[in-house]
């Protein structure tokens, strides 16, 4: 008689860590850019070493260090679209006038 099958045990996952440390907009910095989460407050924080640029914003349970990055990345570019003047409007009255 021969031996009985004998089960290997399940290899254990190896869990992906996100990344803690980004690259800074502002001063093009990489990694300079630290982000920690206070869940029992609701609020992630995001600073840089290097200009200190800080932000933060609400979390929820869910939240990673990367979702508090991409919200800063989309309240820069909100910022930044509300402060350019829209030049397309100007040139067109100023053509419009020309042919007058």
């Amino acid at each position: 008689m021969g031996k009985r099958k004998s089960s290997k045990k399940p290899q254990s996952r190896i869990k992906a860590t996100l990344d803690t440390t980004f690259n800074c907009l502002f001063c093009h910095h990489e990694k300079s850019v630290t982000c920690k989460i206070d869940k029992k407050e609701g609020l992630g924080y995001l600073s840089c070493k290097i200009c200190a640029q800080q932000y933060q914003c609400k979390i929820h349970h869910l939240s990673e260090p990367i979702d508090v990055y991409s919200s800063w990345i989309d309240a820069c570019d909100e910022a930044q679209a509300s402060t350019r003047p829209v030049a397309s409007s100007r040139r067109l009255a100023a053509v419009e006038s020309d042919e007058d």
